[in-house]
């Protein structure tokens, strides 16, 4: 584990003046028995609250409790949103002089669209200026650090008023620094200076997240503002941020570091990707620079990690004693991210058709990719399923003289090993299984039970992609993952966390099922796969079936299907009959359990879209 960043001392005299001059600042207002204030007062109080905490003290202890501090006093202050306003806007001020002293690129603060006086916020900018020309990076990060739990504090709140306030402020910090003065900052000389960028990026990233994670909910933001202008911005950083946090070769401080910081940029850029489309440039751009930083998590096999217990050691944010085996031990989590962002990522490229580039203003995402490099073969469509199929073929053996019977053993264990992946995390499960149905190469594929030999290579591309991501396949192998069980499927749609996705992705699929029936009728799974189904849902069968599972804590004996690699066709139309009938009884139980709660009132919305398509499930299963 790497060393802890050094902390100054602080020399008695020193701590005396500190002691001294809070004590001299606050004094008039804790001794006074009145406790409400006049304005005067009041504005006195905001400046000196936002002067002393955020002394240019390199001290994790002392800057932790200052911004708890701010944070705190932020609550205090929230009952009066026009103080409150004055208040943030002074520490935007403080963080934006601040970044303007240390980069090579000075810069005025924004105070256009802050709201309240003018002059009052340029006065803020005249008392400041002189205090905080020593600042350091030390200093920069603290004030991100307590704006990003303000933001926390006001979620938890739910506060839309006063999270607009600091949505704006924030929104006009990101778009004032000039990003690239701070190459040179972050240019990598080692030592302290690391250890400062370090701390610096991880409040950073963790401010951007949190920030385009509440800013979909914003409506009313400034209007010399624009959501989409703003996460352009933060969509153009994202290379900067990976080559400052990871380095070019992918080095950082430490490995505990490094997987931190991959993590946290794994989650920006998904969420990004789910707030605003990517054009064409930026989708290749980020392709590429999850081949340049995580090429390793994109083809690490799926079964290293398949049968690892779900330990609390499994966080990414974890720091161990241990040795480089940790990050291999503990990679699930950015793998389950790394796999999620480059599928969408590809997926987008492949549903993007034909439209040809766009041409952006300055205003809008740019990249840094050169057009005329990028051939045409490998244009939307073509690139995406190019991208895909050269994945696929890292973790299958897609060889066109492969025996029809291994590829397709093959290619469905390592669809389960794929859905398996994410199981087990519900904030991302549905997130997944929503974008492989957003392939439209899948969706209604049909073919032949002996393969055809491919036309050209993008036939077989396409062949490849559609067999492995067909979503009758994957939507029985994901409740084969549950073990059938409609209790779960009725969890996930009761969530307020899930259940608005996990409804959309059981109406698509059973739209699909319903047109495409007989393929789901005859879906079966041979061989191994049988015994990887998970032992960590619930186990029981669903009612309408006659197979019975006792509870145990140990693996779960499921019906057993054949490990013969031949076998004859009766056994095969058993199989086809198990799965068919499990999934059958699942759904049907699945119905009558939503029809119950509605009808008491108890769903928590209104459920009847998704009835009407299990209505026409069951009465597909009556007539067949």
């Amino acid at each position: 584990m790497g060393k802890k960043m050094s902390s100054p001392s602080l020399t008695e005299s020193q701590f005396i003046r500190i002691c001294r001059l809070i004590n001299d600042s606050l004094h008039p207002f804790t001794v006074s028995e009145n406790l409400s204030f006049s304005k005067q007062e009041e504005k006195n109080l905001l400046l000196i609250l936002s002067q002393i905490p955020l002394l240019n003290l390199e001290s994790l202890y002392i800057q932790h409790l200052a911004g708890n501090v701010l944070v705190t006093f932020s609550e205090f202050l929230a009952s009066s949103v026009k103080t409150w306003e004055f208040f943030i806007h002074s520490l935007s001020i403080c963080l934006e002089l601040s970044i303007s002293n240390i980069s090579s690129c000075s810069f005025e603060p924004s105070i256009t669209g802050a709201g309240g006086s003018g002059s009052d916020l340029l006065n803020l900018v005249g008392l400041f200026k002189p205090k905080l020309k020593n600042t350091s990076l030390f200093t920069v990060a603290g004030i991100i650090r307590t704006l990003r739990n303000i933001l926390k504090f006001l979620k938890e709140e739910c506060d839309d008023e006063l999270v607009l306030v600091l949505l704006n402020s924030i929104s006009f910090f990101i778009s004032n620094v000039p990003w690239d003065s701070m190459d040179e900052i972050f240019g990598g000389n080692g030592g302290e200076d690391d250890e400062r960028n370090a701390l610096f990026l991880g409040n950073f990233i963790q401010l951007l997240s949190s920030f385009v994670d509440q800013i979909s909910f914003a409506e009313g933001l400034d209007n010399s503002l624009d959501k989409n202008v703003i996460l352009s911005k933060i969509i153009n950083l994202v290379p900067k941020l990976l080559y400052w946090s990871l380095r070019k070769e992918g080095k950082c401080v430490n490995t505990c570091i490094s997987r931190y910081f991959s993590h946290k940029l794994l989650v920006l850029m998904i969420r990004l990707s789910l707030q605003i489309p990517l054009d064409f440039l930026v989708l290749v751009s980020w392709l590429q620079l999850l081949h340049s930083y995580f090429e390793d998590l994109l083809y690490q096999p799926l079964t290293d990690v398949m049968n690892q217990d779900d330990y609390l050691e499994d966080s990414p944010f974890m720091l161990s004693n241990f040795d480089g085996e940790v990050h291999s031990m503990h990679s699930r989590h950015l793998q389950r991210q790394a796999i999620f962002l480059f599928l969408r990522c590809s997926f987008s490229l492949i549903n993007l058709g034909k439209a040809t580039r766009k041409h952006y203003s300055s205003a809008t995402v740019k990249s840094s990719i050169d057009v005329d490099a990028i051939s045409e073969q490998s244009c939307g469509r073509e690139k995406g399923l190019l991208e895909i199929y050269a994945w696929l073929s890292g973790h299958v053996v897609v060889d066109k003289l492969v025996a029809h019977e291994m590829y397709r053993e093959k290619s469905i264990n390592f669809s389960f090993s794929l859905l398996k992946l994410y199981t087990h995390e519900d904030d991302i499960l549905f997130k997944f299984l929503l974008e492989l149905l957003s392939l439209q190469a899948c969706k209604e594929q049909k073919f032949h039970k002996e393969r055809l030999a491919p036309q050209d290579e993008m036939e077989d591309v396409l062949f490849h992609v559609s067999y492995i991501f067909n979503p009758i396949r994957l939507f029985h192998l994901f409740l084969a993952e549950l073990h059938y069980d409609h209790q779960v499927l009725l969890d996930y749609l009761i969530s307020k966390d899930t259940g608005i996705s996990c409804a959309e992705y059981l109406l698509r699929c059973l739209r699909i099922v319903c047109d495409s029936w007989q393929t789901f009728m005859e879906f079966s799974v041979y061989g191994k796969l049988s015994n990887q189904l998970s032992s960590k849902r619930r186990k029981i069968l669903s009612e309408s079936s006659n197979f019975k599972i006792e509870p145990s804590s140990g693996p779960v004996k499921t019906i057993p299907l054949s490990l013969e690699k031949k076998f004859n066709g009766n056994l095969e139309y058993r199989h086809m009959k198990q799965m068919y009938e499990l999934a059958k009884g699942c759904l049907l139980s699945l119905k009558k359990s939503v029809e119950n709660l509605h009808l008491k009132n108890l769903f928590p919305y209104n459920p009847e879209v998704l009835l009407k398509r299990l209505e026409r499930f069951q009465e597909l299963c009556f007539k067949h």
